[in-house]
C-alpha cells in the first residue's frame, strides 16, 4: 500500500504503533478529522518513502516525535489542530531537506521558536504555527526561509519587534503576526516585499506611524493594522493602492483628514476606520467605492453632512458612522443601498425625517438614537414629522445636495446647522 484515504470519516481509536513497519511502502497517509486519540508512533519513520503525512484536526496527544526528522522524503506534514506538545521536533525537522509544508497551528505546545527554524528546507513554502502558545521573539533567523510564501505565527505571545530580516522573504504571499504582544514600529524592511498581497497585524502592541513605503507594494490585497497603538497620519500613499481589496486600521490613535484620493480605492470591498481620531468632513469622493460592501467610519470626530453621494455605493451592505459629530439630514437616496442590512447614525447631531423606504424599513431605533432632532415613524423612539417639516426638509435635502457636489477638500470648513425642519 502506497497510500491511505481515511480523512472525515466518523472513527475513532489510535495509530497503530506498528504503523510504519507494516506499510513500509507508505508514500501519502491522510487521516484528518476522524477522532483520533492517543500518540504519533515512533515507528512510522520506518515507511522511509513517506511524502505526505496529514493528521489534523484529531485529538493526538503527547510529544510530537523528533523520529518525524528521519522521513527524508517528507514533504508536507499537516498535524495542526491537536493536543500535540514539545516545540523542540522543529531541530530534528531540519534533516527534511524536501519539506515544502509544514503546520503545526492549534497545539499547545509552548517554549520559545528555536533559532533552528533557519536550518529548514529551501523548499519551505508554507509555515504555519499560529495559536501554539510560543512566546519570546520571533528569531531572526526566520529570515533564511528565503523560499515561503506564507508564514502564520497568529495567535500566540511572540514579543519584541518585527524582525528586520523579513526582507529577505522576498516570494512572501501572506505575512500573518496577528494577535500576539510585538511593540515598536513596523519596520521599512517590509516595503521589500514586493510579492505581497496580505499583510495582518492585528492585535499587536505595534505603535508609531506607519511607513508611507507600503503604498508602493502594488501586489497588497489586504491590509489588517487594527487594535494596535499606531499614531500620527494615516500615509496618503496607501491611497494609491489601486488594487487593495481590505483596509481595516480601526482601534488606534490615527488623526488628520480623509482625503478625497479615497476615491482611488476603486475595488476595496471593506474599509474600517472606526475609533481613531479622524476629524474633518467626509468628502463627496467617497462615492466612487462602488464595490465597497462594509464602511466603518464610527467613533471618530468627522463633521458636516453626510454625502449624498454614499447612495452611488451600491454593494453596501454594513454602514456605520456613530460616535461622530455629524449633522444636517440623512439623505432620502440612500434608500437605493437595497442591500445594505446595517446602518448606524447613532450619536450624532443629525435632524430631520428618517427616510422610510428601501432598507430603512427594516432598520430599529438602536440606529438613530441620541441624535438632535430627527422625525420619523413611532417605532423609531424619535418625535413624529409633521407634514410642513417634510416640505422644508427636501428643501433642505436640495441645498445639501448641492453643497456636497460643489465641495472639494476633506479639509474644507463644515457646514453650518440646517434649521430643524419645525420640530
Amino acid at each position: 500500500m502506497k497510500s491511505l484515504y481515511l480523512s472525515e470519516n466518523p472513527l475513532s481509536g489510535f495509530l497503530p504503533s506498528d504503523i510504519g513497519c507494516t506499510l513500509p511502502n507508505l508514500e501519502g497517509l491522510y487521516l484528518s478529522n476522524i477522532n483520533l486519540s492517543g500518540k504519533i508512533p515512533s515507528s512510522i519513520c520506518n515507511a522511509s518513502n513517506l511524502n505526505y503525512l496529514q493528521l489534523p484536526y484529531n485529538s493526538l496527544t503527547g510529544v510530537i516525535p523528533n523520529a518525524l526528522g528521519s522521513l527524508r522524503y517528507l514533504q508536507e506534514l499537516q498535524i495542526r489542530g491537536n493536543y500535540l506538545t514539545d516545540i523542540n521536533f522543529l531541530d530534528s525537522m531540519t534533516n527534511c531537506k524536501k519539506l515544502r509544508i509544514l503546520d503545526f497551528s492549534s497545539n499547545p505546545l509552548y517554549g520559545k521558536l528555536p533559532s533552528s527554524v533557519g536550518n529548514l528546507s529551501s523548499s519551505l513554502q508554507y509555515f504555519y504555527a499560529g495559536f501554539c502558545k510560543l512566546m519570546g521573539n520571533i528569531p531572526q533567523e526566520i529570515g533564511n526561509l528565503s523560499g515561503l510564501l506564507v508564514l502564520g505565527l497568529k495567535g500566540n505571545d511572540f514579543e519584541g519587534q518585527i524582525p528586520t530580516t523579513i526582507k529577505d522573504l522576498l516570494h512572501i504571499q501572506g505575512l500573518y503576526l496577528g494577535g500576539n504582544k510585538l511593540d515598536g514600529p513596523i519596520p521599512d524592511e517590509i516595503c521589500q516585499l514586493e510579492n505581497l498581497a496580505e499583510l495582518i497585524l492585528s492585535n499587536n502592541k505595534l505603535s508609531g506611524p506607519v511607513p508611507s513605503c507600503l503604498g508602493m507594494l502594488t501586489s497588497l490585497r489586504k491590509l489588517y493594522l487594527d487594535s494596535n497603538n499606531f499614531t500620527s497620519k494615516i500615509p496618503s500613499t496607501l491611497l494609491a493602492l489601486e488594487n487593495i481589496l481590505v483596509l481595516n486600521f480601526s482601534l488606534n490613535a490615527f488623526d488628520g483628514y480623509l482625503l478625497p484620493e479615497i476615491q482611488n480605492l476603486k475595488v476595496v470591498t471593506h474599509l474600517d476606520l472606526s475609533w481613531n481620531r479622524i476629524s474633518g468632513t467626509i468628502p463627496s469622493t467617497i462615492g466612487g467605492l462602488q464595490r465597497l460592501e462594509m464602511l466603518s467610519l464610527a467613533h471618530n470626530h468627522l463633521q458636516g453632512s453626510i454625502p449624498e453621494s454614499i447612495s452611488g455605493m451600491l454593494s453596501l451592505e454594513f454602514l456605520d458612522m456613530s460616535h461622530n459629530i455629524l449633522s444636517g439630514l440623512i439623505p432620502t437616496s440612500l434608500e437605493l443601498l437595497i442591500y445594505l442590512k446595517y446602518f448606524n447614525v447613532s450619536d450624532n447631531k443629525l435632524q430631520g425625517e428618517i427616510p422610510d423606504g428601501g432598507p430603512f424599513v427594516n432598520f430599529t431605533a438602536q440606529s438613530f438614537m441620541m441624535n438632535d432632532a430627527l422625525c420619523g415613524r413611532p417605532e423609531l423612539q424619535v418625535t413624529p414629522c409633521k407634514k410642513d417639516d417634510k416640505k422644508r426638509c427636501n428643501t433642505i435635502r436640495n441645498w445639501q445636495r448641492t453643497q456636497s457636489t460643489d465641495s472639494g477638500s476633506s479639509r474644507s470648513q463644515p457646514q453650518k446647522p440646517h434649521p430643524t425642519c419645525n420640530l
